[in-house]
């Protein structure tokens, strides 16, 4: 085989057929084989897209027995292969035999050159689109990442992240200021895990009196404090074999924060006004906008507790610090609230994409989101200008340094800039920064920007 022409396996057991078919398909390097079994060995061989063989073949060539048990072969070994039968006139019924069991197509004998040639590149085409199509979907995050919308290098950097530790059983603190997404990445680490068909339980420390978290994380047995009219179990119970997202745990109270470091420990736990050690399969992950170093310094946060929770820490930046991530997560929240809405497609107009640009967003992704939203409700007809977005433009100028750098954060921050602001449309791009395409591909390989 040559490195320039792809190979064509032509299972044929007529010599002079053969030679005429490897002439006919001399802009391929073809592979002969003359009956089921040295078929197999080129197949397995040569690995080619695509395969043109006769139903009849040795021992018995006026039977498709051994035509369509070779099909089966080929199907079960290179599931991708595009396999074209060649058939006689009135061999309908087994071409369509041929069809079921997976052949991608078929032609009639005597064959005509051309119509065959054009069958067989068209097999490759679809081979090769089908290829593209994997390495296309291999290259997007996995499906409990679908949720996050980016395209800042560190933020994808962090999705990287919670995809490689996600199989593990490692307890992982979420950092990250109010409304960046740190449930969303909690349930994404659920969603990638072993875990992933068990429970997801989600617990706000912050938001549950500190007289009843105890009672809510651990449960209590019937007769344990007045009201308690029956056992029931806590969310660490009730996750059982899956996720536990503890978020604000910073908030926890010393008494709470010392029977969950047992039960990380040890893990079980004891019911309130129970006697009886549970033992409990749970993953921990847990999420904060405070410092705990700060915390710990104060004594308002147990060191030891810190690096039980802190086996592997993940932090989200804000969305000022994410270039280019609120123009594009603008344009997701704005399809999205349509659709709910019923509105039909709402366009962001340029004035409004510079407004949420300039923003400094201190309630992150949740205030943008709640942004979008009013805008989209309160927009007149089917486009949202900065009016509807409500946003003030802030005044002031970066600070320069070394011109290289500020050259060089300039073209990165401009591509961030245009890409959000063009929903990811390459071609608008280029466009918009006044440059070709291939000149914006090396752009962003120069970046690390996807």
């Amino acid at each position: 085989m040559t490195e320039q022409r792809k190979p064509l396996l032509i299972v044929e057991d007529d010599i002079a057929l053969q030679k005429q078919m490897k002439w006919a398909f001399d802009g391929y390097e073809s592979i002969v084989a003359s009956d089921r079994a040295s078929a197999i060995v080129e197949l397995r061989r040569c690995e080619p897209a695509v395969v043109t063989m006769d139903l009849g073949l040795p021992p018995n060539p006026d039977d498709p027995t051994e035509g369509l048990r070779l099909l089966e072969e080929i199907h079960a070994l290179a599931p991708d292969t595009k396999v074209i039968v060649l058939t006689g006139q009135n061999d309908r019924t087994n071409a369509l035999k041929a069809i079921a069991l997976g052949a991608h197509d078929f032609c009639t004998k005597p064959f005509e050159p051309e119509l065959l040639t054009w069958t067989i590149d068209r097999a490759f085409r679809v081979h090769e689109l089908q290829q593209e199509n994997k390495r296309l979907q291999a290259a997007q995050p996995l499906a409990g990442m679908s949720g996050i919308i980016s395209r800042d290098p560190a933020m994808l950097r962090i999705c990287r992240t919670i995809e490689k530790i996600a199989p593990s059983s490692a307890t992982v603190l979420i950092l990250g200021e109010s409304g960046t997404g740190k449930e969303l990445l909690a349930r994404a680490l659920h969603d990638l895990s072993p875990r992933r068909d068990a429970r997801f339980v989600a617990i706000n420390c912050a938001a549950i009196p500190e007289t009843l978290l105890e009672s809510e994380l651990f449960g209590y047995e019937k007769g344990a404090f007045t009201g308690a009219n029956k056992q029931t179990l806590g969310k660490i119970e009730s996750a059982n074999s899956g996720t536990l997202f503890l978020d604000e745990i910073g908030d926890l109270s010393p008494a709470v924060q010392a029977k969950l470091l047992r039960f990380l420990q040890e893990r079980v736990i004891e019911r309130i006004g129970g006697r009886e050690e549970i033992s409990v399969d749970v993953r921990i992950v847990c999420a904060t906008h405070q410092n705990l170093k700060d915390q710990i310094a104060n004594a308002r946060f147990r060191e030891d507790l810190y690096y039980r929770l802190a086996e592997i820490t993940v932090e989200i930046p804000p969305l000022r610090a994410r270039a280019g991530d609120a123009a594009l997560l603008a344009h997701a929240f704005a399809k999205r609230f349509a659709a709910e809405q019923r509105r039909g497609a709402i366009t962001l107009l340029p004035d409004a994409i510079n407004a949420i640009e300039s923003h400094g967003w201190p309630g992150n992704v949740r205030e943008l989101e709640n942004v979008i939203k009013r805008a989209v409700i309160m927009a007149e007809g089917s486009t949202v200008n900065a009016e509807d977005v409500g946003l003030a433009l802030p005044t002031g100028e970066p600070s320069a340094v070394n011109l290289r750098q500020v050259r060089d954060e300039a073209e990165k921050n401009a591509v961030l800039r245009v890409l959000g602001k063009v929903n990811g449309n390459l071609s608008k791009a280029a466009d918009l920064l006044g440059v070709s395409r291939p000149t914006l591909y090396d752009l962003m390989h120069r970046f690390g920007l996807k």
